[in-house]
């Protein structure tokens, strides 16, 4: 990554963030996310800090993009008309999912509904067994068959290839493209063989699915973004975050779209573990906190942790099963239905319940003036004093408190005491969120640090920090725009997976070795399209587990690949993960991956700073404290007039354009050297 003008653009619920890095210096900017053409709200916020770079838009050397309209379009399903065909026999993987109840005692539990209804799911008369050996063979007869019902299906605008045992052996699947490519050239095909080579029918079958659905919107999308580029005179190649966390090609973006989902939360967690491996911290709690979602993530030693399936869509939040799984690589963060948009109300107890559904930037909450009356929590941030009305992102735009204060009172309390429920109620909400991710990961989080980003981030990071025991929070700089950032640090990468399994009393070193191989090449394949040039490292990972089990862990694997390495480096994963290794039973592998990168720059270590005194105050205003239920008189101070080595005590407010700091009475407030914002415990005197 040698160039020095890049752009960088995160589309979210509420905002568009767009970042320039210009000459050693990055200037950013907050413009409302344009739902009807997203493309118009980069081009405003490119527009606005070039002129602030004082810079052409065609001094652009690079533009880096990453959204979240692919998990909008499968939660919201609004994607193409898209058919799947199957095996014979396996029409109803889709909706019968794995059998299993996300709430085992409900009586009344209803599923959620597949993507596809019956009607459009087809089948063809082929069968693989599972180590890729035809049982019965795809004959021209049964080709010709489903092209014939494919007609009857018309009009589709995608197909999903999805046949049993293709990760194996995709011969079927490629003859099937072939075949429907020649018969229907306008329509959009994925093949499971390519977009999940993995075990497990119904992941694999619903995550080629969701790529289809969303491959014609993705497209038209991504050609144009290209093309409004192109119109102002941008020629810079532009690259897409995938959920992994790292760059991949338009090209690539546009065939395997599903890659996209989590493109945004991913940069935000790379932007974290930057951060992390800068101030020198092992264990990390990433918390990125927007107008629609929060999203948290456990980061070690500078890396945040990845997984191979996630939900989207989740229909009971918390519940594992209750949403649409995508089986890709995928940085691993719990994600919920609470920003700064996220909308309260009352359930029939009559207890304040906030989100999942936001009022986004259309109509917005009720203090934006657009429209919406319904209470959401920057409403009730505003109310609780949290909030300037007058310099909200950066004077952009004036909110509106009396909006506020009457949209809370639909809560049938008085306005006051609906904001502090409101805003209690997301924090906690937020709060258990990050206990249920930990303790799912066998990770206890009084001895980590959180860092803190994102537009409503800052404003609760420090209740956060209160509620789960975390002594100390980091604010960095940009925190408002910290995803967007974090794009700016990806590494150009891709994770090639395959399921070939392999027990460890049948262990082969030279088969292990020559699949390894083979998965690199993949993967080696996919970056060179985004960096042609410069050496490339890989991670190799195999995910095990012990004979009988249900589910894999992930083991890094290096150049020794003994049985005896692999299975002592499985048993200290297991053992660090459950506390204890399981004597007597025999290791299997199930899945293989490689991942090819090529590193970002590395990031200089952050100095430390001396101290230089106590920053003054500008002016005070009345912010309720929810620790103490009371209202306090906070602080004023501008974050462009703290220098490093300044400290603060609490309560106090930094005020920055895109975000506001809350440090509450609990919390010291200390500037380090690179000017981030450290919160933290005070030590007793």
């Amino acid at each position: 990554m040698t160039t020095r003008t890049r752009l960088s653009a995160d589309i979210g619920g509420t905002f568009t963030d767009v970042v320039l890095a210009h000459d050693g210096a990055l200037h950013s900017t907050k413009v409302l996310t344009t739902y009807d053409a997203p493309e118009r709200a980069i081009l405003d916020g490119m527009d606005t800090v070039c002129a602030k770079a004082g810079i052409a838009p065609a001094a652009i050397e690079q533009v880096l993009h990453g959204t979240t309209l692919a998990t909008n379009a499968l939660i919201e399903r609004r994607g193409a008309n898209t058919v799947l065909v199957t095996t014979e026999g396996f029409r109803d993987v889709i909706e019968m999912r794995t059998e299993s109840r996300f709430e085992q005692y409900d009586l009344n539990i209803v599923l959620p509904e597949p993507l596809l209804t019956r009607d459009r799911r087809l089948t063809v008369r082929e069968r693989m067994d599972a180590d890729g050996a035809p049982l019965i063979a795809l004959e021209e007869e049964a080709i010709v068959a489903t092209l014939a019902a494919l007609h009857d299906a018309a009009p589709f605008d995608s197909v999903a290839i999805a046949l049993i045992h293709a990760y194996a052996n995709p011969a079927h699947e490629r003859m099937l493209r072939d075949a429907i490519a020649d018969a229907f050239p306008e329509a959009a095909i994925s093949i499971s063989s390519e977009v999940s080579p993995q075990m497990r029918e119904y992941e694999r079958f619903n995550t080629t699915v969701a790529n289809a659905y969303i491959k014609p919107l993705m497209k038209s999308y991504l050609d144009r973004l290209g093309g409004a580029m192109e119109a102002q005179g941008v020629t810079a190649p532009i690259f897409m975050i995938h959920s992994g966390g790292g760059l991949m090609s338009l090209g690539d973006a546009a065939e395997f779209p599903v890659r996209l989902v989590e493109s945004g939360p991913a940069g935000g967690a790379v932007f974290a573990a930057d951060l992390a491996r800068r101030h020198g911290l092992d264990r990390v709690l990433s918390f990125d906190m927007g107008g629609t979602t929060a999203k948290i993530c456990l980061i070690r030693d500078a890396t945040p942790k990845t997984a191979r399936v996630f939900e989207v869509a989740r229909s009971a939040r918390f519940a594992k099963g209750s949403g649409m799984p995508i089986s890709i690589p995928v940085i691993d963060m719990v994600e919920i239905g609470a920003g700064g948009g996220s909308l309260a109300w009352r359930d029939a107890m009559g207890q304040v319940r906030v989100g999942p559904e936001s009022a986004g930037s259309e109509p917005g909450p009720a203090c934006y003036g657009r429209g919406g009356d319904r209470p959401a929590v920057t409403d009730a941030d505003l109310v609780l004093g949290k909030l300037d009305p007058e310099n909200f992102a950066g004077g952009a735009f004036v909110l509106d408190p009396a909006a506020s204060v009457a949209a809370l009172e639909r809560l049938e309390m008085t306005a006051p005491d609906a904001a502090h429920a409101t805003a209690e109620i997301v924090d906690e909400t937020m709060a258990n969120a990050a206990r249920v991710h930990a303790v799912e990961n066998g990770e206890v989080l009084s001895g980590y640090t959180m860092i803190a980003f994102g537009g409503a981030a800052p404003l609760h990071a420090a209740r956060l920090c209160e509620k789960l025991g975390i002594d100390r929070c980091l604010v960095p700089v940009g925190a408002g725009v910290g995803s967007a950032i974090g794009f700016l640090h990806a590494p150009v990468s891709f994770e090639a997976t395959r399921t070939v399994f392999m027990s460890l009393d049948a262990y082969s070193e030279d088969t292990a070795r020559r699949l390894i191989d083979l998965l690199a090449e993949e993967a080696e394949t996919f970056v060179r399209t985004c960096a042609p040039e410069g050496a490339l490292q890989r991670l190799v990972k195999a995910h095990m587990r012990y004979r009988g089990q249900g589910w894999e862990i992930p083991v890094d694997l290096d150049d020794d690949l003994s049985a005896a390495t692999v299975t002592a480096r499985f048993e200290a994963a297991y053992e660090t993960l459950f506390g204890r290794t399981v004597s007597g039973m025999t290791p299997e592998i199930t899945v293989w991956s490689v991942t090819a990168f090529q590193p970002a720059p590395a990031s200089d270590p952050v100095q430390g700073a001396s101290d230089t005194g106590s920053a003054k105050a500008s002016a005070h205003r009345d912010v309720f404290d929810p620790a103490s239920g009371t209202t306090v008189s906070a602080g004023l101070l501008a974050r462009s007039d703290l220098d490093p080595g300044m400290s603060a005590a609490g309560p106090a407010l930094v005020t920055e354009r895109e975000t506001t700091v809350v440090v509450p009475t609990s919390r010291h407030l200390r500037v380090l050297g690179d000017g981030t914002l450290d919160l933290h415990v005070p030590e007793a005197t």
